[in-house]
């Protein structure tokens, strides 16, 4: 059972969607090679509003995800592609299917 999660939330500039999807595509190839990394999740909600939610067995793994290339690639581009820093929560799941 996973155990951790985080949810990252995103409202990306006026004309910038299409380069924040693309964005997070790469996001979830790079994903890919996290072995700590259970789920990775790319969302869009409305209005340029996108999410992240991704899961992991433990804290270790979810703070070497926070810690890895797509946290650094995404703060990279924070600037260029979002009104706002990217607000990342920890979860913890206390019951899944």
């Amino acid at each position: 059972m996973v155990k951790f999660a985080l949810y990252g939330e995103m409202k990306a500039k006026p004309g910038k969607e299409a380069e924040v999807e693309a964005f997070l595509k790469q996001g979830a190839q790079m994903a890919g090679n996290e072995a700590g990394t259970v789920t990775w999740y790319a969302l869009k909600e409305d209005d340029g509003s996108y999410g992240i939610f991704d899961t992991f067995a433990d804290e270790a793994a979810r703070d070497a995800h926070l810690n890895g290339d797509i946290a650094k690639a995404l703060m990279a581009k924070a600037d260029e592609l979002f009104t706002e820093t990217p607000k990342i929560h920890k979860i913890d799941i206390i019951a899944e299917k």
